[in-house]
C-alpha cells in the first residue's frame, strides 16, 4: 500500500540517530514547541514536500549498500504526527531487511501510537521533564503521553534509547537529574541514556520564521555540568551516552 506524506528533509550518512551509519527521514510536522527546538520549520504539518511512500523508498535504496550494516530512522518533528505513514515507511523498509528505529518525543496518545512503535526496531524517546509543569513550560505539552510510551515499550520489551537535554537552569540541576535518574533505573527496556547539551545553534531559523527565542541568554552546559550529569545516571547503573550537536548536519532535501 502506498501513503503519502509530507517529508521536510533526509540525511543520507547520519551517525546520532542509532546504531551504525543510518538515512535518517525527517518527517514534517511536530505538536511541540519546544524553547530549544533547533528545527522549528518542521513545526507545521503542511510545511514540508508531499512524497509517496515509494518515492521515500527508493531514495533510501539508493544507498541501501552503505547502510546495510546501520539502519534508517523516521525523525521529524514529529513523527507520530503522520503514523499512517511512518507506519507504512517502517514496514516497507524491514521488507528491504533494514535496521529501523522511530526517534520520538511520544507527543501522541497510544491508540495512535501503538502500531508505529511496534513496527520499530528501536525506540530513540526523548524525554523532555520528568516535572509535568516544567515540560509544559519547556515544550507546551505535559509528558502524560510521553511517559505512558516508555510504559509501553517496557511492557512489550521494545528496546529504547532514552534521550534528554541538558538546559542549564531547567533541567540541568542536580535534584531533577536524580529524580529522572531514579525513575529510568526501573525500566529494563532501556538500553542507553544519551545527555544532550543544549546548543543554540538554531536559534537562527527562530529568527528567520520571526518567532521569539526565549531562551538566547542561557549559556551552553560547562564541562563540569555535564560531568556532573553523567555520574548521576552512572551512579544509578545506566548506560550514559554524551552526545553533542554542536554540529550542525548535513541534511539533503529530497
Amino acid at each position: 500500500m502506498s501513503v503519502t506524506g509530507s517529508i521536510h528533509s533526509f540525511e543520507s550518512f547520519g551517525t546520532l540517530d542509532g546504531p551504525g551509519l543510518r538515512s535518517v527521514i525527517f518527517l514534517q510536522g511536530c505538536s511541540l514547541r519546544c524553547r530549544y527546538c533547533h528545527n522549528p520549520d518542521t513545526w507545521n504539518l503542511k510545511g514540508g514536500k508531499q512524497m509517496d511512500s515509494e518515492e521515500v523508498i527508493k531514495e533510501v535504496l539508493s544507498y541501501k549498500h552503505f547502510i546495510a550494516k546501520g539502519g534508517v530512522t523516521i525523525s521529524g518533528g514529529e513523527p507520530l504526527k503522520q503514523p499512517m505513514f511512518a507506519l507504512e515507511l517502517l514496514k516497507r523498509l524491514k521488507q528491504e531487511g533494514l535496521h529501523t528505529a522511530l526517534d520520538t518525543a511520544g507527543s501522541v496518545p497510544l491508540e495512535i501510537s501503538k502500531p508505529v512503535l511496534d513496527a520499530a526496531d528501536l525506540i530513540l524517546l526523548d524525554i523532555k521533564s520528568l516535572d509535568d509543569k516544567q515540560c509544559f513550560s519547556l515544550t507546551g505539552m505535559g509528558n502524560a503521553h510521553t511517559l505512558a510510551t516508555l510504559a509501553y515499550c517496557q511492557a512489550t520489551k521494545k528496546p529504547v534509547w532514552l534521550r534528554h537535554v541538558l538546559v542549564p537552569g531547567w533541567t540541568l540541576q542536580k535534584e531533577r537529574l536524580e529524580d529522572l535518574a531514579s525513575f529510568l533505573e526501573g525500566f529494563d527496556c532501556i538500553e542507553q541514556v544519551e545527555l544532550l547539551p543544549y546548543h543554540r545553534l538554531g536559534q537562527y531559523k527562530w529568527e528567520q520564521l520571526k518567532l521569539q527565542y526565549t531562551l538566547k541568554d542561557v549559556p551552553e552546559p560547562s564541562e563540569e555540568d555535564l560531568r556532573m550529569a553523567r555520574s548521576i545516571f552512572e551512579e544509578h547503573h545506566l548506560k550514559v551516552l554524551m552526545t553533542s550537536f554542536s554540529q550542525e548536519k548535513e541534511i539533503k532535501v529530497g
